[in-house]
């Protein structure tokens, strides 16, 4: 069972008063329960840029994965026979690996690693790992509150890698829940390549509002 921390002290504008680029503000800290409450009011935390300050962002459209709208190939689900997967054995090396700096756009300093490792440690950050024989081969981590999982970021080291850690999260979440949300962000073509799509803000922060009261997945109860 998750650890709720101290309530934060700083207040959130509304996700509507962001500007051109999605940034409602710039600042605040990284406390376990100031990410929560950033998440559960629909922003979430990424610098402005490498090595800049934390800004908190609410992009129009939203980035979101429709559990029954995943999109598994013929290659896909071969490979999702090809690998082990585990939930939380490896966050750290997760998260280390989706911070290279040898990725491009690379965007995870320190701070951030640091405040989703706590988050882990509380019970509300999770990794989703494909393995092999080689070893840690991909995977994802992010952000669990009710009914809402927060995709952060994902990587792989071998073909599909990460792809198979998004089937077995799908997985996870189709629980029965009708209203569980899957956030992305931003649909990236490969990210809509699975099925991802675009929804005005508007009607993102509704589903928010009927994700959160929702209770965690089992898995992570």
């Amino acid at each position: 069972m998750p650890i709720e921390p101290p309530t934060t002290t700083w207040g959130f504008p509304h996700p509507a008063t962001a500007d051109e680029h999605g940034v409602v503000g710039v600042g605040a800290d990284l406390e376990p329960g100031t990410v929560l409450a950033a998440y559960r009011g629909g922003l979430f935390p990424m610098p402005l840029h490498r090595g800049g300050p934390v800004a908190w962002w609410s992009p129009d459209p939203r980035g979101i994965l429709p559990l029954d709208a995943l999109r598994v190939s013929r290659s896909l689900r071969r490979s999702c026979r090809r690998y082990e997967i585990r939930f939380d054995t490896a966050f750290t090396e997760v998260v280390e690996a989706c911070a290279s700096p040898r990725r491009p756009g690379g965007w995870i300093s320190a701070e951030i690693r640091a405040a989703y490792g706590e988050l882990h440690r509380l019970g509300w950050a999770h990794s989703v790992e494909a393995w092999d024989e080689g070893g840690l081969a991909g995977g994802l981590y992010g952000v669990a509150t009710g009914g809402l999982f927060a995709g952060e970021s994902m990587f792989h080291r071998r073909r599909d890698a990460s792809k198979v850690a998004l089937v077995a999260l799908v997985d996870l979440l189709r629980d029965g829940v009708a209203d569980r949300l899957l956030d992305v962000q931003w649909t990236t073509d490969h990210l809509a390549s699975l099925g991802a799509v675009d929804v005005p803000r508007a009607h993102y922060l509704e589903l928010l509002a009927a994700a959160v009261v929702q209770p965690l997945p089992p898995a992570w109860r």
